[in-house]
């Protein structure tokens, strides 16, 4: 019998270049990887998302050809693309006449049910394999908390600790706790200079020309000879070296903090290589424990704990919040909300300097780090009221990690309490006293951060209040906001009045703030 000639398929969140897949050079194993229309035009995505994809996924093939892979690589502007996974795949096995078509498990709903779809119709055998990436499966999650109101991240993470033995002692947790969130909430205060931060000199000049060429609507802003985030595992691997010397021993510490001062801090900006799968999660946990263990830097175990905490605790939870709520949690709306995303969304123009200050360095790194995004645009955005869809389509188009599986779980049901408290126990919401305590936007801004009306009060106040007065029957009998209604409630009929008046000539005109 003939040996099968095969059509291996590799999305470009899948370039995971320790996968068994690659243990062995094959002649009779073809790799696909395509850049579509359809993958940069379902929502608007920031210039530099498109660029560094392609270029991780080009670094990618041309490493698979190096070592002796048998490689077909379907540019953007291509004149064969068809633009679509599905016609490209079925022409190609036409067209060359495979015998067996095979993918990896996709990250997305969407992806997942189309390769489903197309599996159905090729006239070949075809087989799905795992990622080979991820610490939980698909299904965990759900099978975890299965019966019960809602998934709670801690409980979670601690089975994560106890199984994979992450910063365990003999009796439990080492340092005898699960949580140093306590000691990881402090503004920038300068004690500790700030690192310089690890860029990369990537040329994406031809990339960016073939993505303007091709029509494709991007906004955001890019230097092409400069994107600066990594585009190769080795690239990747030289961030994290960087981070654990240079970022961790701070991390927790700050990991809240916000600062004109720097856009970055000491956060490790690694998110885009581990979501390309270009780094394994647990190559990035080891790492930065080892770094503590070995006591290097001084990292103390607080530093180190925040950062686990955000990839085996957040990162794996959020995916598997994704599949256990998939599809539905894309629909969710539970305030109703219907405004439209603000315009300095996409320009950052705007009086409120926090949100110019997220919003800016976002559409010049195409990041934020996940206070900017939870506290301030994302905030905002719940207390004005703002559509879910429009925020998720936001969220997803104009970072530079945001795949949906972790984009939308994030967004939707944690930023927005769409799903209606499913993942969070109560809204992420608050008024301009917490900016004002983590972050030095407020001096620089033309609203005054203690007024709740009157001019120049800062939106976020009156906002804030008009919030829980209009969701009360929502929210009103959560114990977790009790305290909120409390105050409230003890406020005089003329005060509570002039806030509510003060958010409703605001929201008139979202776009005039």
């Amino acid at each position: 019998m003939p040996p099968q000639k095969i059509l291996r398929l590799i999305l470009g969140d899948q370039l995971n270049q320790r996968h068994s897949w690659f243990e062995r050079a094959d002649r009779d194993v073809t790799y696909l990887l395509m850049e579509l229309r359809q993958e940069t035009d379902y929502v608007e995505h920031h210039i530099q998302k498109v660029a560094a994809f392609f270029a991780a996924m080009r670094a990618f093939a041309e490493r698979l050809r190096r070592l002796g892979h048998r490689v077909v690589y379907l540019t953007l502007d291509d004149q064969g693309n068809r633009q679509n996974i599905a016609e490209n795949v079925a022409d190609l096995i036409a067209r060359q006449h495979f015998t067996r078509f095979e993918y990896l498990l996709p990250d997305e709903y969407r992806l997942d049910l189309q390769l489903q779809e197309l599996a159905e119709t090729l006239p070949v055998s075809v087989m799905a394999a795992d990622t080979e990436h991820f610490l939980t499966t698909r299904d965990e999650l759900k099978r975890l908390f299965g019966g019960k109101k809602r998934f709670l991240m801690e409980s979670f993470y601690r089975r994560m600790r106890k199984r994979h033995h992450i910063m365990m002692g003999e009796n439990g947790p080492a340092g005898g706790q699960w949580n140093y969130d306590q000691k990881n909430r402090r503004a920038y205060d300068s004690r500790i200079p700030i690192p310089r931060p690890l860029l990369f000199d990537n040329d994406v000049t031809d990339i960016c020309r073939t993505i303007r060429r091709s029509g494709v609507n991007t906004f955001g802003r890019i230097q092409p000879e400069q994107l600066i985030w990594p585009i190769t595992r080795v690239q990747a691997l030289d961030l994290l070296d960087a981070f654990v010397k240079n970022g961790l021993p701070a991390f927790g510490t700050y990991q809240d903090a916000m600062t004109d001062a720097s856009w970055h801090l000491f956060h490790s900006r690694l998110s885009f290589a581990l979501n390309t799968k270009m780094l394994h999660p647990g190559e990035v946990i080891e790492a930065a424990v080892r770094a503590w263990e070995e006591g290097q830097s001084n990292i103390e175990i607080q530093q180190v704990e925040g950062f686990v905490r955000q990839v085996l605790g957040w990162r794996e939870f959020m995916r598997g919040v994704y599949w256990a709520l998939m599809p539905g949690l894309d629909t969710m709306n539970y305030f109703d909300h219907s405004s439209a995303l603000p315009d300095c969304y996409w320009t950052g123009e705007t009086r409120m300097r926090c949100m110019q200050a997220a919003i800016s360095q976002t559409l010049e790194h195409a990041y934020a780090h996940h206070i900017q995004r939870l506290m301030v645009t994302g905030n905002f955005a719940l207390l004005a009221g703002v559509d879910p869809d429009e925020v998720d389509q936001w969220y997803l188009g104009v970072y530079i990690d945001a795949v949906q599986w972790v984009e939308m779980p994030n967004t939707r049901a944690m930023s927005q309490f769409a799903d209606g408290g499913l993942v969070a126990t109560k809204p992420y919401i608050s008024s301009a006293k917490y900016i004002h305590t983590m972050s030095d936007y407020c001096g620089a801004c033309e609203y005054d951060w203690q007024k709740r009306h009157g001019p120049k009060a800062c939106p976020f106040n009156s906002f804030f209040w008009a919030f829980y007065d209009r969701h009360r029957r929502l929210l009103g009998k959560s114990p977790r906001v009790a305290m909120m209604y409390r105050t409230w409630d003890r406020m005089p009929e003329d005060e509570q009045r002039r806030v509510l008046d003060q958010a409703e000539a605001y929201r008139k005109d979202l776009n005039l703030l």
